[in-house]
């Protein structure tokens, strides 16, 4: 998958902003989304990830700029957009009093499946969510990794070409996930549009490419080996030491570091040159009686990226 601008764009914002009163939820947000692509949006919660997604899928009309989806403009037709995506919001929408199958049957409904597909595609979406021998199970009975698998096979029997997904993984244990993310990969595959958002950073991880949003603003997009070898601006150590607090403060003003943050039980410290700070840092904590037990450098994680990229961001925000 090219990292770049897709070539087959089936989802284009342009200059996206979205308006509460005085509140500014998106504030100008651009990006496209290909064919067979995954696209994260990463971000806290409150960052605007839901609000692009609903503009998206034609549930709220932007304050300014443009959103095409399949080709059709969100504001202006936004019937003809729900009719060829699959939604799944953060909440399942499943209805808990009934059965697996019957749930099917009630989305088939909803989404028009003709009748006569109607049993074939509820037999697909049994088989991907590997709910097999567990039709008549009440979804209230099923567990939130279960549910989850459920609610995709929903939100895709009228086998859309695009699919959004708002934080579907939210509260969910780690396996579960996990294999929620292979069925995605699974739809990608055969030529599926998928836009997620999370929370999770390691999420981010499984996606072609991610965009980082806080605050209503895109302050980051590119593949995750983009993300973690250009968006940090310097080379980043791994630091252990008996005194975390202490050298922690005393890293704020030692030469060569740019940022210093606590991860765990150990320190990363992102410096303008590792070769040089591997050479010069243990002298300078030593001299403070601060010595560091461990000292290497270590390959970003796109939570480094994130946790960079929010101090900059706000930090140009506190200054305009």
């Amino acid at each position: 998958m090219n990292a770049g601008q897709p070539a087959e764009p089936r989802i284009i914002a342009e200059d996206l902003v979205k308006r509460f009163g005085s509140f500014v939820a998106v504030d100008h947000v651009s990006f496209r989304v290909g064919r067979g692509e995954i696209f994260g949006f990463l971000g806290p919660n409150g960052a605007g990830k839901s609000t692009i997604i609903r503009i998206l899928c034609g549930l709220l009309r932007p304050s300014a700029g443009r959103a095409l989806v399949a080709g059709i403009d969100v504001a202006r037709d936004a019937e003809r957009v729900r009719e060829r995506i699959g939604y799944m919001s953060q909440k399942f929408s499943l209805y808990r009093d009934l059965d697996v199958e019957e749930n099917l049957k009630f989305f088939g409904g909803i989404y028009r499946v003709p009748r006569a597909e109607l049993g074939e595609r509820i037999r697909f979406a049994i088989d991907m969510a590997g709910l097999g021998g567990r039709e008549h199970a009440l979804v209230s009975n099923l567990a939130g990794g279960w549910q989850q698998r459920l609610a995709l096979g929903c939100a895709v029997l009228h086998r859309p070409p695009i699919l959004f997904l708002d934080e579907p993984t939210s509260g969910v244990e780690p396996a579960s996930r996990r294999r929620f993310w292979d069925l995605i990969h699974a739809l990608a595959a055969d030529g599926v549009s998928v836009l997620v958002s999370t929370h999770y950073m390691d999420e981010a991880e499984y996606c072609h490419r991610a965009a980082l949003i806080n605050q209503g603003r895109l302050i980051a997009v590119g593949s995750p080996e983009e993300l973690k070898n250009t968006a940090l601006g310097g080379d980043l150590l791994l630091l252990e030491c008996e005194m975390l607090g202490p050298t922690l403060a005393a890293l704020q003003s030692a030469p060569g570091v740019l940022d210093c943050s606590v991860f765990g039980n150990s320190l990363h410290v992102l410096v303008g040159s590792a070769e040089r700070s591997l050479r010069e840092l243990p002298d300078y904590l030593a001299q403070r009686r601060l010595p560091p037990t461990r000292l290497v450098r270590i390959q970003p994680s796109l939570e480094d990226v994130f946790v960079q990229l929010i101090a900059v961001d706000s930090a140009k925000r506190r200054a305009a």
